[in-house]
């Protein structure tokens, strides 16, 4: 057991650096805390909150930019930079740039605390695919490029759905010219297959969305161009859990998808405000922010110092009421193997049985038809865009100040 004045002591050190929508509420220093499928258990070990500290840096930061190469909007403007714009296709790139992180390294790699070490080529090479100009297969760029077919445009704001769709749309079209080049999957930019899991054939609308095995193998085998019959996989969940605000139901669910070891977190956070969050702590999100605004990095650069990544990793742990929430979501699963895969589904399963009646989402065995439109008007998507698990969805399409996403 640690001494107490020690645990008080960094506990308020830590506190020093939290800011969340409350300034006086801190991190207890005796709840456990889940960080994408890591419990640090601040009661029992000495070394667990400076554990849970160094893992929270760990993970990669994106955020608003200034001065990148100038994308296209509506009306022929041109904009250099996302801010009050870009929070949610920056909060998805932390999500697949966690997931590509884990594949690569592991999730028990952690940043170097000394500055003087070495930078990890690998870390470095992930961060490149999420550079902020076209050369980068993962870039804001691309990413609203293959997004018009959901009405993304720079300068409009993006919903959780059709951020999915348009991470689904950006790694086929790459695949494909991968495919052409007879390049292995693992030698891609994004070494796994992407299923976006959905409650209907168009994946729109109607109940609780459902996680298809077959499906799941069928994206694998696709992915591979046939060769293998399973890659890694990332699952995209959307979802809308409540009319203007979180239905209470979903909490304790939410909650406990972030014991899962194949949680990569959930996009989403604050109404109006896309955050990534990636741990909770009782009833509170613990979130990486995206609206700091950062001058862009030459990441294609070979003298790269750990000054120059510093900006995408973060000391500040912030956090907020899980009900406070926006309802209009997207939750992520990163599988490594199938072994992997199969211990989700039954982690997934047990969680819909104790979901008294309001899973999230469920698990079948059965072919489910995920074939939808090339491309779908406002009208289509519905108000929010995701799957709706109640039928309380706000229904008036309108969007919230300051930064809010656009509901597609």
């Amino acid at each position: 057991m640690m001494d107490g004045s020690w645990t008080a002591a960094v506990m308020r050190r830590i506190h020093e650096r939290v800011v969340g929508s409350s300034r006086t509420a801190a991190i207890s220093s005796t709840s456990h805390v889940w960080l994408l499928g890591v419990c640090y258990k601040f009661d029992e070990s000495e070394s667990s909150p400076l554990a849970f500290e160094h893992d929270f840096s760990s993970r990669i930061l994106m955020t608003y930019r200034r001065g990148f190469d100038s994308i296209e909007g509506g009306d022929s403007k041109c904009f250099s930079s996302d801010v009050n714009w870009g929070c949610m296709i920056r909060s998805s790139q932390m999500l697949v740039a966690q997931a590509l992180l884990f594949h690569r390294l592991g999730r028990s790699w952690r940043r170097p605390l000394d500055k003087s070490c070495s930078l990890d080529q690998e870390c470095v090479e992930i961060l490149r695919q999420f550079g902020d100009s076209e050369a980068a297969p993962f870039s804001i760029h691309n990413l609203i490029e293959a997004g018009k077919a959901y009405n993304l445009a720079a300068g409009s704001w993006v919903g959780p759905y059709a951020m999915c769709r348009s991470w689904e749309t950006l790694v086929c079209k790459q695949r494909e010219a991968e495919a052409a080049a007879a390049q292995e999957l693992d030698d891609q930019p994004l070494p796994m297959a992407v299923y976006i899991v959905s409650g209907d054939e168009n994946g729109e609308r109607g109940g609780a969305p459902v996680v298809c095995v077959e499906d799941a193998f069928r994206h694998c085998s696709e992915s591979s161009g046939g060769r293998v019959d399973w890659t890694p996989i990332l699952l995209l969940v959307p979802l809308v859990l409540g009319l203007e605000e979180l239905n209470p139901r979903y909490i304790p669910s939410l909650r406990a998808t972030f014991t899962f070891p194949q949680s990569v977190g959930i996009m989403g956070g604050r109404p109006g405000v896309s955050t990534y969050i990636i741990g909770v702590q009782d009833e509170n999100a613990i979130y990486l922010d995206p609206h700091l605004v950062q001058p862009v990095v030459n990441l294609s650069s070979n003298d790269l110092d750990s000054d120059a990544t510093s900006s995408y990793h973060c000391n500040v742990i912030r956090h907020i009421p899980l009900d406070t929430i926006d309802p209009s979501l997207a939750i992520g699963f990163y599988c490594r193997d199938k072994d992997d895969f199969d211990d989700f589904c039954l982690r997934a399963s047990k969680l819909a049985d104790e979901s008294n009646g309001a899973p999230l989402f469920t698990v079948s065995a059965e072919t489910h038809n995920l074939s939808k439109p090339p491309s779908q008007s406002d009208d289509d998507l519905g108000d929010n865009g995701g799957d709706q698990n109640n039928e309380d969805a706000d229904g008036d399409g309108s969007a919230h100040e300051e930064d809010d996403w656009q509901l597609l």
